[in-house]
């Protein structure tokens, strides 16, 4: 197995190796810790429904995914879960656009709660049976999903900004798209996204590398490597519409503000992703001047947020939070944006903002959860751990001032979900 040994100026290293299979492994030693975190995911999640492998075209019903990642807790032995309860180790599992991971974290007995990941989801079992009871179980989670105020905020600005793309589409699916789904198509998904050349494991926290290399390389089944075409969707560069509202039980209207970026390149860089986290902060982050007057003006609080969404052929900037006026908020977001493209970066909230990003960057290395999504990141993406803190300290206020060009109002949503009226006797 090859590998290849990163070291970092912050006293941190960690190992890369690949498989034979092609599956890559990331490791990050913090013997000095009492726990460890483990991860191993799929580069599979609900924007692939539209695929080939050797020529073959398929489309598959949306929230396969997120279905398949429910049904490979389940074998003819038990429950994985039930495993993991016998070793004190709590384990999760989840779905994104773009992702799925299984994890695993605990303070003893690591490698017998590694034999469980390595074997769980290498051993598909699915049956017509079993796909039948897990199609009522997800049908619920929709329907609880569909009246969740936070998830309907962004989702319904998600269909107002993308025409196309399956980044619009819950990552569930929808009741009628998961009733399509038998076993017979979960297998072929499987067997295409959980080939191990198009997987990683990501681990952090007390453990001996050499020895987990060991265990992984015993463990991986063989299979060849598959090359797989993911087809883009036919995406106009507009939004649908700029604005849409819906009225669920809240006490004080949520907002979901984004700006639809539209690149000829399907990934963002990670040199794009600092930039625009930087730009972020200077638009509307603790420090900057437009955050303190919406906060001295009552129209934010604390659950005021924003972030880059990007991911495979998608990205967007979007503002999030509470305010008894997410227009006036929306207003005074572009007007800001509009004064930092006359007048550039300042140089010292520039400087600022990167210092507090970077020591954001090197304290999240303490911790084993962040630091194994951080090699899930590296694995999604194809950097180093270590890269965003090069860039931290490198990038320029005019590399930064670049990407204010990705904030068009043109391309603009607004989502509102307003307080439903209470209905009288």
């Amino acid at each position: 197995m090859h590998k290849q040994v990163f070291e970092s100026d912050i006293g941190e290293s960690y190992v890369m190796a690949e498989h034979p299979s092609g599956l890559k492994i990331y490791i990050l030693e913090k013997p000095q810790y009492n726990s460890a975190y483990a991860v191993f995911g799929t580069k599979y999640g609900s924007i692939d429904t539209h695929f080939a492998v050797n020529g073959e075209e398929t489309r598959v019903p949306e929230g396969i995914a997120h279905f398949l990642e429910h049904k490979l807790f389940e074998s003819e032995d038990g429950d994985a879960f039930t495993k993991y309860a016998r070793t004190g180790a709590y384990a999760n599992a989840f779905t994104s656009f773009d992702r799925t991971c299984y994890l695993f974290s605990c303070s003893d007995r690591f490698y017998e709660n590694l034999g469980i990941l390595l074997d769980f989801v290498q051993s598909p079992y699915f049956t017509a049976q079993t796909v039948a009871k897990e199609q009522g179980i997800i049908g619920q989670e929709i329907r609880m999903y569909d009246d969740s105020p936070e998830w309907r905020v962004m989702f319904n600005m998600l269909t107002a900004m993308y025409h196309s793309h399956p980044v619009r589409i819950d990552i569930a699916g929808t009741v009628e798209s998961i009733a399509q789904i038998d076993d017979k198509l979960l297998y072929k998904c499987y067997n295409t996204f959980y080939n191990p050349s198009n997987m990683f494991i990501c681990i952090a926290g007390n453990v001996d590398a050499d020895k987990v290399l060991t265990q992984i390389n015993g463990g991986i089944k063989t299979v060849s490597p598959l090359e797989i075409t993911r087809f883009p969707a036919d995406e106009p560069d507009g939004i649908v519409k700029p604005y849409t509202e819906q009225s669920l039980a809240v006490a004080q209207p949520l907002f979901c503000f984004g700006f639809k970026e539209n690149a000829p390149n399907p990934e963002r860089t990670l040199k794009e992703k600092v930039c625009t986290s930087l730009l972020l902060e200077i638009i509307a982050g603790d420090a900057s001047p437009l955050y303190k007057r919406l906060v001295s003006e009552g129209l934010v609080n604390d659950e005021f947020s924003f972030e880059y969404f990007t991911g495979h052929g998608y990205a967007a900037v979007i503002f999030e939070g509470e305010s008894r006026d997410p227009r006036r908020v929306a207003e005074k977001l572009k007007t800001e944006i509009d004064r930092l493209k006359a007048d550039g970066i300042e140089k010292r909230l520039f400087s600022a903002v990167r210092c507090g990003l970077y020591g954001e960057a090197v304290r999240a290395m303490g911790s084993v959860e962040s630091v194994a999504m951080q090699l899930v990141n590296c694995a999604m993406g194809g950097h180093g751990l270590f890269d965003e803190l090069k860039y931290l300290k490198t990038v320029t206020p005019e590399d930064v001032y670049k990407r204010l060009s990705l904030l068009d109002g043109e391309k603009a949503v607004l989502s509102v979900i307003n307080p439903a009226e209470e209905e009288t006797a």
